[in-house]
């Protein structure tokens, strides 16, 4: 449990690190970011609030998936995502102090790269960890292993879908895209095969152990 504990930490301090790293790049982002991107400048706030009210309405979601109420992961899942839009707002501050995004396109590129591979990382650190993690990284993991046969590439993609339409919606409505790029492309590609790759070759001692309902919990 302790390094359970200590996994989800970490992933969660790494997976808000790359979110901001690829916000401040203005590479793109990945496609759940970039949507909660063009929220923010459509009402005209920091990134933050609209992860933090998208992730409430993807946790509900997930209740109605696993077809029960599972408190632990409701509540885990507003925790989590609290302190990731709080966090992912800070490193979109540092990084944009730092001047990342003045660099020459190619450097802000390949840093959008790392910062999508970063996230990626810390999803597989702590969808392994399964005790607490963001609501839309629980959506795949609940398609990944309830529906899609553990097909987490596709898990992924069916998960991108709800973003993409919020970005259909926001550009009807200001007739403005923002964080969409050559880091989205990549992101909304390479997601689900970073995450599986991460699941092979990282942490070999952190195991997934996915479960309907979280230990603790009355049936």
């Amino acid at each position: 449990m302790s390094i359970r504990i200590l996994a989800l930490v970490i992933g969660l301090v790494l997976n808000a690190l790359g979110n901001g790293l690829t916000v401040a790049t203005n590479v793109g982002t990945s496609p759940w970011t970039a949507s909660e991107v063009n929220i923010g400048n459509l009402i005209h706030t920091t990134v933050g609030i609209p992860m933090f009210c998208v992730g409430v309405l993807v946790a509900i979601t997930n209740q109605l998936l696993i077809h029960q109420w599972d408190k632990w992961r409701f509540f885990g899942e507003i925790g989590f995502i609290a302190c990731f839009s709080y966090f992912v707002d800070v490193f979109v501050a540092l990084f944009t102090w730092l001047g990342v995004g003045r660099l020459l396109f190619l450097i802000r590129t390949i840093l959008c790269f790392i910062g999508v591979a970063t996230f990626c990382c810390a999803i597989s650190i702590y969808q392994r960890a399964n005790l607490v993690m963001h609501p839309n990284d629980d959506t795949t993991n609940i398609l990944r292993f309830l529906y899609l046969h553990n097909h987490v590439a596709v898990a992924q993609l069916v998960n991108f879908i709800p973003p993409i339409v919020i970005m259909v919606v926001t550009f009807l409505i200001s007739g403005h895209l923002y964080a969409i790029n050559i880091g989205t492309l990549f992101a909304l590609l390479a997601n689900g095969p970073l995450i599986g790759f991460f699941d092979r070759h990282v942490w070999h001692g952190l195991t997934h152990n996915f479960r309907v309902k979280r230990a603790g919990d009355a049936a």
